[in-house]
């Protein structure tokens, strides 16, 4: 067959990815912060945006609970009518700044009042003062450091050594670089660096500028002059103490188990990551996207937070009003971006507010009985399920339960919580949660005797014969560690420690 160009027509249908509809599919994963800061943007550079603040705007009134022969009104009617402050400085005979040092270029108390009720800023807008904004900056761990540096060091030299080992500490207060590379990076002898570190390892907090775990308390111990041969000997078999391996520490240190059971006592009233006392950024609080309560009817009922949502408008009446005016086509192809960029958005959020109700509303139907009684009844659920149920695409799914919390009865849960692997049963029964099979390995071993521990064989036969779950010894021993609990043998030196210190 001979090859030859020719023309064809053809009629097919295709998904373009617009910016609009990406930016739309990026909303769905923002958390509630990140969401709330997109739009200030959106609102700072639209200007036919703006935020609804219907519910927030009603005017405030004066209590009602001030009655006219009430103690309170008399405070109430004294404020109000009270005189100037230069005039009550001078019934004192004393200079206003030492009666009212923060009403000093203000007539009255009572006109300062007024400003701050009538100020269109505040109460009028309905915006209140940002509390964040009077919360005083925590000091680093570094500057921390320099202040006391600057004290105990008096030469240049060794503050400068000293300033790279400061540079040199990790979050925990521990060196991250070794004597000899700073040596070689700033051009000096080891035994320069050694006696400056020496120096500066009594600096607060206790236990900074240690190199590893074992001379970080030993720097804290030496200050309660605790540092005997017995305890260094303890703190150089650190790994034996995680290990719980009682007969070798004695054997290591020379001590008998009392004597060991005390020094671990000493050990745990120590700070062994002091640097983290200086880790400070503001912690956010984990705010639900979704509430889930029990209604009067006896069924779910699920409500969005509205408080989080953030709600804004299209000032259409200011685009008509500027579009009037507007001369050169430039700044109409202006306005007619903005108000499509402001009607998207506004669409987009409602969009995005329904999807998150609808997925929400699907995960509570699937896990009732999770509400009902609890984390072992989690049924097994993935994102493919709860996407075919609610007509959605897996991937939409996936980005709706980023970073969205469900609020329940039984706490607070990452919607993500809830999709788990199935494990299957042997008695031909509904499959396992995972979750679950992690809630019940836990039990059986918090409630395991110090005589009797459980081997992670053990334990999967036991979940074999009570509930028929299917479960491997290995997959016992990858869950069991994931939730940082250590193997029947350190188990069992741990519980025999702990029987030998009671």
């Amino acid at each position: 067959m001979a090859l030859m160009p020719r023309l064809e027509i053809r009629q097919a249908q295709s998904l373009t990815l617009t910016p609009q509809l990406m930016q739309s599919i990026r909303l769905l994963q923002l958390s509630h912060l990140e969401l709330n800061a997109f739009v200030e943007t959106e609102l700072e550079r639209n200007p036919l945006l703006e935020r609804d603040e219907v519910s927030d705007s009603e005017p405030l009134t004066t209590p009602e609970y001030v009655t006219e022969g009430s103690p309170d009104r008399d405070t109430v009617d004294h404020g109000e009518t009270m005189g100037s402050a230069s005039s009550i400085a001078e019934q004192y005979d004393t200079d206003v700044s030492n009666v009212f040092p923060e009403q000093v270029g203000q007539d009255s108390v009572a006109q300062s009042l007024n400003k701050h009720r009538e100020g269109p800023s505040m109460i009028g807008l309905g915006e209140a003062p940002d509390i964040d904004s009077y919360v005083a900056s925590q000091i680093s761990l570094a500057d921390h450091l320099r202040e006391q540096i600057n004290l105990i060091l008096k030469q240049p030299a060794e503050r400068l050594i000293a300033q790279h080992l400061i540079d040199n500490l990790n979050e925990a207060g521990y060196m991250m670089a070794a004597c000899d590379d700073i040596a070689a990076q700033l051009g000096a002898t080891e035994s320069d660096v050694e006696a400056v570190l020496q120096r500066v390892q009594g600096c607060d907090p206790l236990g900074v500028f240690g190199r590893n775990l074992s001379e970080c308390l030993a720097i804290q111990l030496r200050e309660k002059d605790r540092l005997d041969p017995m305890m260094q000997a303890l703190l150089d078999n650190l790994d034996l103490v995680a290990m719980h391996d009682m007969t070798a520490l004695t054997r290591a240190t020379g001590a008998d188990r009392d004597d060991i059971a005390d020094m671990l006592g000493e050990l745990r009233e120590l700070d062994p990551k002091p640097g983290r006392a200086f880790d400070g950024g503001p912690v956010q609080a984990v705010v639900p996207d979704v509430f889930v309560r029990r209604g009067n009817t006896g069924l779910w009922e699920i409500e969005l937070n509205t408080e989080v949502l953030p709600r804004v408008l299209v000032n259409r009446t200011y685009y008509a009003s500027v579009t009037r005016k507007a001369r050169n086509p430039g700044e109409k192809t202006f306005l007619t971006d903005c108000l499509q960029t402001a009607n998207w958005l506004t669409k987009s959020l409602d969009q995005r507010a329904q999807t998150i109700l609808k997925v929400a509303a699907e995960i509570v139907r699937q896990q009732d009985a999770f509400l009902e009684h609890g984390i072992a009844h989690l049924k097994p659920m993935t994102l493919k399920a709860v996407a075919e149920e609610i007509d959605m695409h897996e991937s939409t799914v996936s980005r709706v339960t980023s970073n969205k919390y469900l609020a329940t009865p039984r706490g607070l849960f990452e919607m993500k919580y809830f999709f788990t692997t199935a494990l299957g049963s042997t008695t031909g029964g509904a499959d396992h949660s995972a979750e679950a099979v992690r809630h019940r390995i836990r039990q059986l071993i918090e409630a395991e005797s110090p005589k009797a521990i459980l081997s992670d064989d053990t334990i999967a036969e036991m979940l074999k014969a009570e509930q028929g779950i299917d479960v491997a010894r290995r997959t016992v021993a990858k869950y069991r560690e994931g939730m940082n609990i250590p193997s029947s043998v350190i188990r069992r030196r741990q519980k025999k420690a702990m029987t030998h210190m009671a």
